[in-house]
């Protein structure tokens, strides 16, 4: 089993910098206080607000199903989703599945893969249809800046990396042209200490200078409580052509991502997740060009297609994207003065291995040729590996893989 080398490029700490810049923790923020207070017509204008955009994403159903977890689900006819809402898709429906990458891994028996908790009642949408998570007013209320729900925080970027609150741990690979990626993502249910925190674990395929122009395309799992006021991991996409300002959202809160499947919500909790020393479940995703007509696919599971980005909403990912990046994030907003105790992955160091530590596994890119292969010079690193730490490795089993996170505070992380 050998380890990877730990030799840092500059654009991938170019990078991990630049997100976290444009999206700083606001140490002002009040814990204790769940939402701003605001005068009587500012408050009108806010739920206004609010009611317009709730009529806009929340589509009229065919069918509704109310999942275990408190979450609704609506099923949407497929050309009515909030997609079609943009200029160049009114008046369209969704394209055939393309061609799928060749060299798909044989999957192993040794895990389970997760299904979601909506679809326990074994209640679906109906053929036509897409199920989509039902957006409350409450989730707008949570959100710490309400016209930019869905979205992530946009701020100037700083030079002062100190306190910018995002911290990683990632294995990623550049220096080449890459059209698409694949990983099994190892999940849990990690600890989030606050509102105004998150823990995720995830894919970016990434294009651009890291200016303006940053093109990246996401996918993975995410506990976010201010986002959907729980504490599940769940399936979460995002998109950005302009890095993270205008552009862009989670899941289906803008239109963008085209889905085409009717049986898998995006945004809604995954089960069952991982256990210290018992079982591990892992999801399997996959994110690729087509190069016919050039739109991204994303593929969840053993070949369960959930749908794709228009080619259109991009810039630089019309052709191809420059890195490809796995791993794990979260905010350390410092609400107590310390370090943060929210988790990364299972929350606890990498040197911990199988059943203990979160993994991804089976790491590949997507070539010219529309190929999947293994990565070549995967490198890894943690910016803050007392907190949140990794570990790489190959094997024949597990092809690419490493193990990451952390508990956050602890003797070593204050």
């Amino acid at each position: 089993m050998a380890a990877f080398c730990c030799n840092i490029s500059p654009i991938i700490v170019f990078f991990l910098f630049f997100i976290s810049f444009v999206f700083p923790v606001r140490s002002s923020v009040n814990f204790n206080d769940t939402h701003q207070k605001f005068r009587p017509v500012d408050e009108s204008k806010k739920l206004k607000f609010i009611k317009a955009h709730l009529t806009k994403i929340n589509k009229p159903p065919v069918k509704t199903i109310q999942s275990p977890d408190g979450d609704i689900i609506d099923c949407v006819l497929s050309h009515q989703q909030p997609a079609f809402d943009h200029p160049q898709l009114t008046g369209q429906k969704p394209l055939d599945p393309p061609d799928r990458p060749n060299g798909q891994l044989p999957r192993t028996r040794m895990f389970e893969e997760n299904s979601q908790i909506w679809s326990m009642s074994n209640e679906f949408c109906p053929q036509g249809t897409v199920p989509i998570r039902r957006t409350s007013e409450k989730d707008f209320l949570r959100a710490s800046n309400v016209k930019r729900f869905g979205k992530k925080l946009r701020n100037p970027i700083r030079r002062d990396s100190s306190t910018n609150g995002h911290e990683h741990a990632v294995g990623y690979v550049s220096g080449d042209e890459y059209y698409g990626a694949k990983a099994s993502i190892n999940v849990w249910a990690p600890r989030v200490s606050n509102q105004f925190e998150f823990s995720l674990s995830q894919m970016w395929v990434i294009a651009g200078s890291f200016g303006d122009d940053l093109n990246t395309i996401e996918a993975g799992w995410q506990v976010s409580p201010e986002l959907y006021g729980d504490n599940y991991p769940r399936f979460f996409t995002y998109w950005t052509s302009d890095a993270y300002q205008a552009t862009g959202c989670y899941n289906l809160l803008c239109s963008g991502f085209v889905q085409t499947n009717n049986r898998i919500a995006i945004g809604a909790a995954i089960s069952p997740t991982s256990s210290y020393n018992g079982g591990q479940f892992d999801i399997s995703l996959l994110i690729w060009k087509d190069p016919k007509h050039g739109n991204w696919w994303l593929e969840f599971g053993n070949g369960i297609l959930v749908g794709y980005w228009p080619s259109f909403l991009f810039t630089h990912l019309r052709d191809h994207a420059s890195m490809v990046q796995f791993g794990g994030e979260i905010v350390n907003s410092q609400s107590s003065g310390g370090h943060t105790q929210t988790q990364m992955g299972s929350g606890h160091f990498a040197g911990e291995g199988f059943g203990k530590a979160s993994y991804f596994r089976n790491l590949q890119v997507v070539d010219w040729d529309n190929s999947l292969v293994p990565l070549s010079n995967l490198r890894v690193l943690a910016d803050h590996p007392n907190c949140y730490d990794i570990q790489g490795g190959v094997n024949k089993v597990w092809g690419n893989y490493f193990y990451y996170g952390g508990p956050g505070k602890n003797s070593k992380c204050s």
